[in-house]
C-alpha cells in the first residue's frame, strides 16, 4: 500500500516552495494537498474557532488541492478527520524565508503544521529557504534543483526508517548554493530577532504602534549561524522535552501559597 504524504505550508496557493515540494514527493505515495486560501505566516498553533471553515477544491497547474479559509494547524486536523484517516507523513513548505530560532520556530506557520502533526502521532517535516520572494526560487535553477533533490531523498528516508531521536524535523536552505554548501545538522538560536515597537500618528493625529524586528546577534554552532554564515543546508531535529524541575525553594512557595490558600478559606468561613 502506497503511504499517504500529505503537502501543505503557511504561503498558500501561489507560493513556487508549494510546487517544488509537491513536485517532490509527489511519485512517493498518494499525496494530498491542503492549503491555506491566503498566506499564514507567523499564525504559530493557532486554530480557527471564532468563525467556521470553509473548504473547496481546486487544480492549480495540474496540482490538485483543497483550500481551507484556517491555519495550518486547522489544516492537519481537517485533513486528518476529513479527508483521510491514516496519514503517514506530513511535509510543510517550503516556506518562502527560513525560520530558525527558537523564537522563530515557535512562531512559524510552517513549523506550527509539523508540530501539530506530531501532537496527532504523524511523522513530520519542515521546509524553508532563506529568501525573501518566489521570484528568487523561480529564477535560481540550482536552488531549486537542490531543494527538490533533498527533500526528496530525506522524505524517503523518514517513509522508510521514521524520525531518528526527533518528533519532527526543522530543515532550512540557504540562499545560494555553492561548492562549499554542506548539509548540516545544529541547535536552533534563541533568537532570529529583536522585537521593536515604532510609534507613529495617523493623518487623524491618533497614535499607532508597528511591531517589527530587526536580526538579533548571530550564535556560533547554531541554525542562524550555519545558514546565513556558513551558507549550509541545516537540518535541526526538534524533541519536545517541556521539564518541569522541582526544587526546595519551589517547596517553600509551594508551602507558601497553601498558607494563603489556607487563610482565604478560613476567613470565609468565620
Amino acid at each position: 500500500m502506497k503511504p499517504v504524504i500529505l503537502v501543505t505550508n503557511d504561503d498558500g496557493v501561489y507560493s513556487p516552495g508549494l510546487r517544488l515540494l509537491f513536485e517532490a514527493v509527489s511519485d512517493l505515495g498518494e499525496t494530498i494537498v491542503v492549503v491555506p486560501e491566503t498566506p499564514k505566516s507567523s499564525t504559530g498553533m493557532g486554530l480557527t474557532l471564532h468563525k467556521p471553515l470553509r473548504a473547496y477544491r481546486i487544480n492549480y497547474h495540474g496540482m490538485p488541492m483543497y483550500l481551507l479559509n484556517g491555519t495550518p494547524s486547522d489544516i492537519i486536523h481537517f485533513a486528518h478527520r476529513k479527508i483521510v484517516s491514516e496519514i503517514d507523513l506530513v511535509v510543510s513548505g517550503v516556506n518562502i524565508g527560513d525560520n530558525t530560532s527558537i523564537q522563530v520556530i515557535l512562531s512559524s506557520g510552517t513549523v506550527a503544521a509539523a508540530v501539530q502533526a506530531w501532537l496527532l502521532g504523524i511523522p513530520s517535516i519542515a521546509f524553508s529557504v532563506a529568501i525573501e520572494s518566489g521570484d528568487e526560487l523561480e529564477h535560481n535553477i540550482l536552488l531549486a534543483e537542490t531543494i527538490k533533490k533533498i527533500s526528496r531523498t530525506l522524505v524517503e528516508k523518514v517513509l522508510k526508517e521514521g524520525l531518528i531521536d526527533a518528533d519532527f524535523l526543522n530543515v532550512n536552505f540557504p540562499s545560494e548554493i555553492t561548492e562549499k554548501t554542506r548539509v548540516v545538522t545544529a541547535k536552533p538560536a534563541r533568537l532570529r530577532f529583536i522585537e521593536n515597537i515604532e510609534e507613529r500618528v495617523d493623518p487623524r493625529g491618533k497614535k499607532y504602534y508597528w511591531i517589527y524586528g530587526v536580526p538579533a546577534p548571530l550564535e556560533k554552532n547554531s541554525d542562524t549561524y550555519e545558514l546565513l554564515v556558513q551558507k549550509n543546508i541545516v537540518i535541526t531535529p526538534i524533541k519536545f522535552e517541556i521539564s518541569c524541575p522541582l526544587s526546595a525553594q519551589l517547596a517553600r512557595l509551594e508551602n507558601i501559597l497553601n498558607n494563603v490558600l489556607r487563610s482565604v478559606i478560613y476567613s470565609k468561613k468565620r
